[in-house]
């Protein structure tokens, strides 16, 4: 072969089309992934007082209450005082709940202002789009969940001191994850925002105050106890509390295994939809 057939045959492997009109990403956008990214990171930023410290305020009011008003400082729960075995569960609740809010509005905003397309059109494939929705439901849940162990740990009579670094970043990640997957499915399902409120309202809010976050399920009765190990919520909070009390209601291993197998399917879920272009594509 002579060198104008290996440059031509050079350029036909680079060659970004596979077919006339038909294109060929074989590598990920990581510079498109991450401008969107930024794009959404930016979007919570900019009302941050409204995205990331009113959230804080409310869960740290909830710990003020019931600190005060189930025993305070006299009660103890899995052998650690009562607000110590609170501020945990609220801080990953906060986290869960902000990372939802944050993945079902973007989609759900677009198909309501009539900016989909801006989702839709740039060369991102379904997984790159994905991935940055995704990232930045987390990160703002993060964002939450420092602003709420800052606040926490100043506050008087409340101990936040990280005993397993790895649980408090491992079950953060996959419950932050988790509903932020919940809430790209609901931003593809929702038509308009009640649909999301309704989900808020009837699916993510009683299933996180449901989960373990003011209890400890020992206590409870076996057909609850039972119900509450069906709820996916509870490994989260659980083993977010065992990164900072060392104790935890059920088995950290399975829920580990639990929460990832849950955050795996919710993705090949979002994936396969965002590929079909259900309720987003005409």
């Amino acid at each position: 072969m002579n060198d104008q057939s290996k440059i031509a045959a050079s350029i036909e492997q680079r060659r970004p089309f596979h077919e006339p009109g038909e294109m060929v990403i074989r590598n990920v956008n990581w510079a498109g992934t991450k401008a969107l990214y930024r794009k959404e990171v930016r979007r919570f930023m900019k009302v941050q007082l409204q995205t990331i410290w009113a959230p804080a305020v409310t869960t740290l009011l909830f710990l003020v209450i019931f600190t005060i008003a189930l025993g305070g400082a006299n009660r103890q729960v899995l052998g650690v005082p009562f607000a110590d075995f609170i501020a945990p569960g609220l801080m990953i609740m906060g986290m869960m709940n902000n990372a939802f809010a944050n993945s079902s509005f973007s989609l759900l905003a677009g198909k309501m202002q009539g900016t989909l397309i801006d989702y839709l059109m740039p060369p991102l494939s379904n997984g790159e789009l994905l991935l940055a929705i995704v990232a930045a439901a987390v990160t703002r849940a993060f964002c939450v969940g420092l602003a709420l162990w800052g606040a926490m740990a100043l506050w008087p009579g409340v101990h936040v001191s990280p005993a397993h670094p790895w649980a408090i970043l491992w079950f953060g990640l996959m419950g932050a994850g988790l509903t932020a997957f919940v809430g790209v499915l609901t931003s593809i399902w929702a038509e308009k925002f009640d649909h999301a409120a309704a989900i808020t309202n009837f699916v993510i809010g009683p299933m996180t105050l449901l989960s373990g976050t003011f209890y400890s399920i020992d206590r409870l009765a076996p057909v609850f106890r039972t119900i509450s190990h069906m709820n996916p919520f509870f490994y989260a909070i659980s083993g977010f509390r065992y990164g900072f009390v060392a104790a935890a209601d059920g088995d950290v291993l399975a829920g580990s295994i639990v929460l990832l197998g849950l955050n795996i399917v919710l993705a090949v879920l979002c994936f396969t939809l965002l590929k079909r272009g259900w309720k987003l594509k005409a």
